[in-house]
């Protein structure tokens, strides 16, 4: 416990910095996992339609809701 104390002015920025490292990554891997997603469900849209799977207007109207996903996304980035 003393041991503790007189290390905290050393560990204290230490441990912050490590905490503040983690977030970083688990907000880049959050977006990573929603950009593959998104890019999944397009993939397995179009094999949908090739497939004969989906009509025409229907493949139409949820490709363009993914990319717009996709678009949203990318902007977010940026910001």
């Amino acid at each position: 416990m003393i041991f503790d104390l007189i290390l905290a002015p050393i560990a204290a920025p230490i441990n912050g910095l490590s905490w503040i490292g983690e977030k970083i990554l688990e907000s880049a891997s959050a977006e990573l996992d929603e950009k593959e997603n998104l890019s999944k469900q397009l993939l397995a849209l179009q094999l949908a339609f090739d497939l004969g799977e989906i009509p025409e207007d229907e493949f139409e109207a949820q490709e363009e809701a993914l990319l717009l996903a996709m678009a949203e996304l990318a902007d977010r980035e940026k910001s």
